[in-house]
C-alpha cells in the first residue's frame, strides 16, 4: 500500500511538473506575442523615394528593425508628386493598417487632414511643422533640432577650411532646410569667427530633392568662388555635390546618414547624421505596446537624435585637434551653455 501511494505521489509530481513546463511555455509564448504582437505599420516616402542614400532610407531602416524585433508587418509606398500623397496615405488608412507614418515636412497638411478623418487609426510624420494650431490627438511629429547637429558639422567644416570659405547646398527653400543652414552658419562663426559661409538653395518645388545635376552645378559654383568645404541638406541632390567634389578634389559634408561611401575615400569629410531610423523604430514600438503618444517628439543632441560621423574612415582626416574642440563644443550645446538658433542670422 506504501508503495502504491509513493507511486501514485510520484506520478502526481511528475504530471504537475509535466502540467507547470507547459503552461509556463504557453505563458511565455502568449507573453512574446503580446510583446509584438505584429500591428501593421503603412510608411509612405518622400521625394526621392527608397535609394536617396539618405533621409528615405534611414527611415526604412526603422520600419525593417521593427518587422525585425517587433515582429510588425510593414509596407511602403513611393508617391510621385504632389496629391499621390494624399492618396498614399488614405490607402493605409481606409486598411488594415493601425499606423501610418508620412516621411518629411511636406505630409504636414495631408497628414493631419487624415488623422482626424481617421481618429481610429494612428499617425505620425517625420519632420511636421507645428504650427499654432491644435494637432490630432491620434497624430505624433516626429522632429529634429537638425540645427544642433549642423551646428557641430559647420565648426569642424571652419577649422578644416584652407580657404577660409565653405558653402552649404540646401534643397527646398523652406522652413525645415533653413535649419540646417542656421545651425551651419553659427557653428561655423562659433569656431572661426572670420570665415565665410556661402549658402544656395536647389529650387523651391519637390523636385529640388532628387536633382543631382543641379546639385553638382551648384556645388561647382561655389567651390568656383573659393569654397573648400560644402555641406548639403538636400537629399538624393547632394549625390550631384559629392560628385563635384570627387572631381574637384575638394571636401563635402553628407547629411541624415553617414554618407562617406557615396563618393571616392577622403572626399566626404563627415556627415551630420539625423537618426530617423530610431524616430521611426520607437514610434512603432510605442504604438506595438499600445503606448502611443500624440504630440510631439523632439530629438536632438541631449537625446541621441542628432550628431555628427567620427570613426575610423574620417577621424585622421578631422584630425585630434579639431575632433576635441567640436565635441567641447558639442558639450556646451548639450549642459545648455550654447543655445542654437533655428534662424539664420
Amino acid at each position: 500500500m506504501g508503495t502504491v501511494v509513493r507511486n501514485f505521489a510520484v506520478s502526481a509530481l511528475l504530471a504537475g511538473a509535466c502540467f507547470s513546463i507547459t503552461c509556463s511555455g504557453r505563458a511565455a509564448e502568449t507573453s512574446a506575442t503580446e510583446a509584438g504582437k505584429g500591428i501593421k505599420v503603412g510608411l509612405v516616402f518622400d521625394v526621392g523615394g527608397l535609394g536617396d542614400k539618405s533621409f528615405n532610407d534611414a527611415a526604412y531602416a526603422g520600419l525593417k528593425r521593427a518587422e525585425k524585433e517587433l515582429g510588425v508587418k510593414g509596407e511602403y509606398r513611393e508617391p510621385g508628386e504632389g496629391a499621390h500623397r494624399e492618396a498614399h496615405l488614405r490607402s493605409f488608412a481606409s486598411g488594415d493598417a493601425e499606423l501610418i507614418i508620412g516621411v518629411g515636412f511636406l505630409f504636414t497638411d495631408e497628414i493631419s487632414a487624415m488623422a482626424k478623418d481617421f481618429p481610429k487609426k494612428k499617425f505620425a510624420c517625420i519632420d511636421y511643422s507645428i504650427s499654432d494650431e491644435k494637432m490630432p490627438e491620434n497624430l505624433a511629429a516626429l522632429t529634429f533640432r537638425e540645427e544642433e547637429g549642423s551646428f557641430l558639422v559647420g565648426a569642424l567644416a571652419a577649422l578644416k577650411s584652407q580657404t577660409g570659405s565653405i558653402g552649404f547646398v540646401g534643397g527646398v527653400e523652406s522652413p525645415l532646410i533653413r535649419k540646417f543652414q542656421a545651425g551651419y552658419m553659427q557653428g561655423a562663426k562659433a569656431a572661426r569667427p572670420d570665415i565665410k559661409v556661402k549658402s544656395v538653395y536647389a529650387g523651391v518645388s519637390d523636385s529640388a530633392f532628387k536633382d543631382p545635376q543641379k546639385g553638382k552645378e551648384l556645388a561647382n559654383s561655389l567651390y568656383d568662388s573659393g569654397v573648400d568645404i560644402i555641406y548639403h541638406a538636400s537629399g538624393s541632390t547632394g549625390l550631384g555635390v559629392f560628385k563635384a567634389a570627387e572631381e574637384r578634389k575638394k571636401l563635402a559634408i553628407g547629411v541624415d546618414r553617414d554618407q562617406s561611401d557615396e563618393a571616392a575615400p577622403g572626399v566626404v569629410l563627415t556627415s551630420m547624421t539625423k537618426n530617423t531610423d530610431q524616430a521611426v523604430f520607437d514610434i512603432i514600438k510605442e504604438t506595438n505596446a499600445s503606448g502611443f503618444k500624440g504630440g510631439a517628439h523632439v530629438f536632438g543632441l541631449k537625446e541621441g537624435g542628432v550628431g555628427y560621423v567620427y570613426n575610423d574612415k574620417n577621424k585622421a582626416l578631422i584630425g585630434d585637434e579639431i575632433h576635441g574642440k567640436v565635441e567641447d563644443l558639442k558639450k556646451k550645446i548639450i549642459s545648455g551653455e550654447i543655445k542654437v538658433s533655428k534662424d539664420a542670422n
